[in-house]
């Protein structure tokens, strides 16, 4: 009987540790995806929604860089236009407001804070791959594609205590996330509703992300994508935050 137990439980281990390496190549293969073009640059449309069914539009461009550097302006309306987001390097963001015309550096302590009224907060708005971020599990694999539960990493911070992922298991694209809080409680949810290949990598075109809490939405329509246009790490600086494209 002894026997018996400890081969099971030797078993079980193997198959734990499976699971986890099965789950860390995915999230691999996926970043491998999101991150696959040299470059991108987007036109963004963005529809906010509150509980009660109004909405604004703003309009951005979006310039990204590799898997660690992107820039987000807001070029529409007034109220809004010039206002800047910079991920760089080693959890570095800056934020550029127009009215103080200088720009500032994110904290990690308000990286939980929502970017310009919007439904995404700073660290989703970060440009960094998930197999950094993350440790995964792999919770199963259906039709749809593969489910993961991802916990971060020892020594990464945030008001998040893990996300639940699918990745659509043909080409490792992101279908979904739910955030839960440090409760335990979904707060926020991510739907990529179309996802296009362009220039022959799989982009996302749309997206809606939703604060469950506040039941409001800001969805992002993206269009006129660039792929592999040759931007160069100039083109990620505070001088080009603070003065514009």
């Amino acid at each position: 009987m002894k026997k018996i137990i400890i081969s099971t439980l030797a078993l079980l281990a193997c198959v734990a540790m499976l699971s986890g390496q099965d789950a860390s190549t995915i999230v691999e293969r996926c970043d491998s995806v999101t991150y696959a073009p040299e470059d991108q640059v987007n036109k963004i449309k963005m529809i906010l929604t509150d509980k009660k069914g109004r909405t604004q539009e703003r309009e951005a461009i979006a310039k990204q860089m590799g898997n660690d550097y992107r820039l987000f302006r807001f070029t529409a309306p007034a109220s809004q236009e010039g206002v800047a987001f910079l991920s760089l390097p080693d959890d570095v963001m800056y934020l550029y407001l127009p009215a103080y015309n200088k720009s500032r550096r994110i904290a990690s302590h308000v990286k939980n804070q929502n970017f310009a009224g919007t439904d995404l907060s700073y660290e989703d708005m970060e440009s960094v791959p998930m197999s950094e971020k993350y440790d995964a599990k792999l919770l199963e694999t259906n039709e749809e594609g593969h489910l993961l539960e991802l916990t971060y990493k020892p020594g990464r911070k945030s008001d998040y205590s893990k996300m639940v992922t699918l990745i659509d298991k043909d080409n490792y694209t992101i279908l979904q996330s739910d955030y839960y809080d440090k409760g335990g409680n979904k707060v926020k949810a991510l739907k990529n509703e179309k996802i296009e290949n362009i220039g022959g990598y799989w982009i996302i075109t749309d997206m809606l992300m939703t604060d469950l809490k506040k039941d409001h939405s800001t969805q992002m329509i993206f269009s006129e994508t660039k792929v592999d246009t040759g931007l160069t790490r100039d083109d990620f600086s505070l001088r080009i935050l603070e003065r514009g494209f």
